[in-house]
C-alpha cells in the first residue's frame, strides 16, 4: 500500500509537470487515483486551465469499503479521507462528467450543484472490435477453436469475486467440451491459478493479458462472454468490458448487480443473461441455458451488437464533450 501510495504521487507531479509545461486550456481527468488528482488538479489551477472531473468510480468510496475490510478501525479512517478529498474535488471542479445516473445519490448527498453535471455513458470503439469467426488464428493457437468457451478478460481486483469462475468451471467439470477461459494479470489472478490448480479444474483455462491487435479475435472466441461485479461496487463502478464484449457480437452472462448500469444495457438490448451476485444458482443455470441454447446465443448476439452500432456514435459523443469543453 506505501509503495502504491508513492507510485501514485510520483505520477500525479509528472502529469502536473506537463500540464504547467504544455499550458491548456482544458484538463480532463479520469481513471486516475486521488493522490494524484489532487496534483493534476492542483497544476491544472497553477496555469488557470479549467478542470473537469470525469468520474468513472467514486474511488473515495470505493478505497473506504476495500480498507474497511482488509485493515478494520484504520481502514476506515483512511478510506474516509479519500471520500473527502474526491469530494472536495468534484466541489472545485468546473465540469464533471458522470458514466452513470447510478453516481447521482452520491453526487446529491456531497451538495455538489447539479448544474455542472454531466451524464455521459461509456463506449467502446466499434471500429476497432469486429465480429469475427469463433474458428480464427487466435483461437486455433490456444486450442480453444473447438471447444465452448465462457470467456472473461479484464482486470481482477477487490470488486471481483474470483470464486465465480471456480464455481462455473466446476459447473461444467464432466463436460469435455467446455472452456472457462480467464486471461487477466495480478494478484487476484495468480490466486486463482492456485485454487484451479488446487481443485484440479483442468477445463480452467488461465491466460495472460493478449497483445491489443488480437482483442477481436480473443472476444470471438468466447461462446460466451462472462462480466462479474461484487454487490458493493455496484455503487461507485460500472464495468466498461460489457460494452467491449457489445461490440464482438457473442452473447453475455453476468453476475453483476441488477441495478448496475452494465445489468441495465444488457437486459434492455437482450444482449446475454444476469443474475444478481448473491444467487450463484441462478448465475450456473444461466450459464447452462446459454450452453444448451445454440439459437438464443445467437439472438444474444446480434441484438448487442445492434444496440452497439445503435448507441456507440463517436460523432454524437465528440459533440456532447465539445459542448461541454466550450
Amino acid at each position: 500500500y506505501i509503495q502504491r501510495w508513492q507510485s501514485e504521487r510520483e505520477y500525479g507531479k509528472r502529469i502536473s509537470s506537463e500540464i504547467i509545461r504544455f499550458k491548456p486550456d482544458v484538463v480532463i481527468s479520469a481513471n486516475t487515483p486521488l493522490d494524484a488528482q489532487r496534483l493534476i488538479m492542483k497544476g491544472s489551477q497553477k496555469i488557470g486551465a479549467k478542470f473537469i472531473f470525469w468520474l468513472q468510480d467514486a474511488i473515495g468510496l470505493a478505497t473506504t469499503k476495500a480498507l474497511s475490510r482488509k485493515i478494520p478501525v484504520i481502514g476506515k479512517t483512511i478510506g474516509l479521507y479519500y471520500e473527502q478529498l474526491e469530494k472536495a474535488m468534484l466541489h472545485r471542479s468546473q465540469e464533471i462528467i458522470i458514466i452513470s445516473e447510478n453516481f447521482l445519490p452520491l453526487i446529491r448527498a456531497w451538495n455538489i450543484q447539479e448544474k455542472k453535471i454531466h451524464v455521459i455513458p461509456n463506449w467502446a470503439p466499434l471500429d476497432q472490435i469486429k465480429p469475427q469467426p469463433h474458428h480464427n488464428l487466435w483461437s486455433e493457437k490456444m486450442g480453444l477453436h473447438d471447444t465452448f468457451n465462457f470467456l472473461y478478460t479484464g482486470i481482477l481486483g477487490l470488486k471481483h469475486d474470483t470464486s465465480i469462475f471456480l464455481a462455473l468451471a466446476e459447473h461444467f467439470r464432466g463436460k469435455e467440451d467446455v472452456r472457462v477461459v480467464v486471461i487477466s494479470k495480478g494478484e487476484h489472478f495468480e490466486q486463482l491459478m492456485c485454487e484451479g490448480k488446487k481443485r484440479k479444474l483442468s477445463n480452467l483455462v488461465l491466460l495472460e493479458f493478449q497483445p491489443t491487435e488480437v482483442y477481436s479475435q480473443v472476444l470471438a472466441a468466447g461462446d460466451v462472454l462472462v462480466s462479474v461485479l461484487s454487490p458493493d461496487a455496484s455503487q461507485y463502478s460500472v464495468p466498461s468490458k460489457v460494452l467491449s464484449y457489445l461490440c464482438a457480437k457473442c452473447p453475455l452472462l453476468l453476475s453483476v448487480p441488477l441495478e448496475n448500469l452494465a445489468s441495465k444495457i444488457v437486459i434492455e438490448a437482450e444482449a446475454g443473461l444476469v443474475a444478481s451476485p448473491d444467487d450463484l444458482a441462478s448465475f450456473l443455470q444461466n450459464a447452462s441455458l446459454c450452453y444448451e441454447k445454440s439459437e438464443l446465443c445467437y439472438n444474444f448476439g446480434i441484438s448487442g451488437r445492434e444496440y452497439a452500432v445503435n448507441t456507440f456514435n463517436i460523432d454524437r459523443i465528440i459533440d456532447e464533450f465539445g459542448s461541454i469543453i466550450a
